[in-house]
């Protein structure tokens, strides 16, 4: 998972190039759930910015952290002046300042889960809140899915990324939610979808596998042959499902 996590600097132009972003509706759900002022905020893993850019719209002082020196250059170049950048991956951040708002937008799996959460509550302020999401972006038509899915196969069984936990897909609280709710720091669990759909042509999509962990460490050869035979199935517009999965948590 370490690997993972820190292969996304090889290709930080490409994901702020083809990365979708998040519409404001994500900022909306947590600031109704805060049901109070947002006036700081830490973003763990903030990778290029894409979330981060929403959330200093709603005027919050950000600390954005990134442990991947690429990505964090590349952040530099899009964030505004209510955000500041800081080098560091979640294990490695000072405990002395705590936050309103905590929150990871698809990079909280990429944490050492031992003493995840009690280093979280450590950042939370008491009452502040803890936010979570991700958008497993896939081809919105069933039977396109299946087609890229079997062109990949010789090469990528999966190209997700398992839940930290085990958590089956099918239940209703998925991960982090299932592991909020056992931890003694937070409570008032909630999990929720902001639906998102996009348009963009084929080789777009390709642009935005590029950018996927399980493509990135693929062999060079490998990874260029599996977008030919993916692009070679579909049409020249795809249409996605990119639906959020928001988890927020109160801290005691």
């Amino acid at each position: 998972m370490v690997e993972r996590a820190l292969s996304f600097g090889s290709v930080a132009e490409t994901y702020e190039e083809f990365r979708p972003g998040y519409p404001a509706e994500l900022l909306e759900v947590v600031m109704a759930y805060a049901g109070q002022p947002i006036r700081t905020a830490l973003e763990i893993g903030a990778g290029t910015g894409k979330a981060t850019r929403v959330f200093a719209q709603g005027g919050i002082a950000i600390t954005a952290s990134e442990p991947d020196a690429a990505m964090l250059a590349e952040m530099q170049k899009h964030v505004p002046a209510n955000v500041t950048t800081v080098l560091a991956a979640f294990e490695d951040l000072p405990l002395e300042s705590s936050y309103d708002l905590v929150y990871s937008a698809a990079a909280l799996h990429w944490t050492k889960p031992e003493g995840r959460w009690e280093r979280m509550s450590a950042l939370v302020r008491p009452g502040g809140v803890f936010a979570s999401f991700g958008a497993p972006i896939q081809l919105a038509d069933l039977a396109l899915r299946e087609a890229a899915r079997a062109a990949r196969a010789p090469y990528l069984a999966d190209d997700g990324v398992p839940s930290p936990d085990g958590t089956a897909a099918d239940l209703p609280m998925q991960w982090p939610g299932t592991e909020l709710q056992k931890s003694e720091w937070f409570t008032d669990v909630q999990q929720s979808i902001v639906e998102h759909r996009l348009t963009m042509s084929a080789q777009d999509y390709i642009g935005h596998l590029s950018t996927v962990s399980a493509y990135v460490l693929l062999e060079p050869a490998d990874r260029d042959e599996v977008f030919r035979l993916v692009l070679d199935v579909l049409p020249e517009t795809v249409e996605l499902d990119a639906q959020i999965h928001v988890h927020l948590a109160r801290r005691n």
